[in-house]
């Protein structure tokens, strides 16, 4: 049971204090290595040099935080403490509803302000967004990230560990750097991207399908929720981000779009600031329900595995 310890241990960590500093933060210091590999490497645009550097980003950091966890097991109480921390860096609850609950913030300000904040979030053009655009496109960035910063890495530590995790957001940190179909990325990130699709398939569907639960137990509309993800969530140019956005949107009905790109869901009432208080409720519900069962399983597993060997 200590893997439960550790996570739930990992969740309160972020929850309290957030990400670590980043000049001491795993997944800055991937991205370093990335960013050299890519530097040194992708004057070959293939997709042969693509999978060298995957190969090498994978192997580097995985036999780093093996090393540290294994020196950690001298004492429990420190292994338990490192493991949680180490953890607690290939998710972040705390920083992608504070980063959401920002914009909120910046909206009933000023409008400028709000567009300056979600132009780190997004990569569409924010001079030109509207208070309902800049809304919606909060919504997306907090619903389409649920799956690869929070139960993803979670759902992969309950089967593989640890190293699970670290495999995943390594995955998920080089599909973000390089998963492009860019002349400079169309053959290098190749790899990193199907391999991040591969990763997020099953986790995508899962958490698109809690948040139905979310809906029911918070007394939206689970039913308009499950119908607009099966309806709407292939919509998406990437084949899981939709089930989360379009599950989302049944359950507040809303609309949310990317202009030229999708449309999500049905417009039965408005964009309003306070929706998004609302998405974040219903994440923070979600989560609460990905731990339960997912602990709940885990627990059932191991006893029945216990007892058949």
């Amino acid at each position: 049971m200590n893997l439960i310890i550790i996570i739930l241990a990992a969740v309160l960590i972020d929850i309290l204090f957030g990400e670590l500093p980043s000049r001491i933060h795993p997944v800055v210091l991937i991205g370093k290595l990335i960013n050299y590999l890519i530097r040194s490497l992708n004057n070959h645009n293939t997709k042969f040099t693509g999978l060298i550097i995957t190969i090498l980003t994978l192997i580097i950091p995985l036999i780093i935080i093996y090393t540290l966890l294994d020196l950690s097991k001298f004492n429990y109480y420190i292994y338990l403490l490192v493991a949680a921390i180490v953890l607690s860096t290939t998710f972040a609850i705390r920083s992608l509803i504070t980063s959401v609950k920002k914009i909120e913030e910046d909206l009933n300000e000023d409008i400028e302000k709000a567009k300056h904040s979600i132009s780190y979030l997004v990569s569409r053009e924010t001079s030109d967004l509207e208070e309902s655009d800049i809304i919606s496109a909060a919504i997306e960035t907090l619903t389409e990230n649920i799956t690869d910063s929070i139960t993803a890495p979670l759902i992969y530590t309950f089967i593989f560990g640890i190293l699970g995790a670290v495999f995943y957001r390594v995955v998920n940190t080089l599909d973000a750097m390089m998963g492009y179909k860019t002349p400079k990325y169309i053959n290098t990130g190749w790899y990193p991207a199907k391999l991040d699709d591969l990763l997020n398939y099953v986790p995508a569907r899962i958490t698109g399908f809690l948040m139905v639960m979310a809906a029911w137990i918070l007394r939206m509309n689970w039913k308009n929720s499950y119908k607009i993800m099966v309806r709407d969530a292939r919509k998406t140019p990437s084949p899981n981000s939709g089930y989360t956005m379009a599950a989302t949107a049944g359950a507040l009905e809303i609309q949310l779009e990317k202009k030229g790109v999708y449309q999500l869901g049905e417009q039965i009432h408005p964009l309003r600031i306070e929706t998004i208080s609302r998405t974040i409720l219903l994440t923070k519900v979600v989560v609460l329900i990905f731990l339960i069962i997912s602990v709940l399983c885990y627990t059932i597993l191991t006893i029945i595995i216990m007892n058949w060997i």
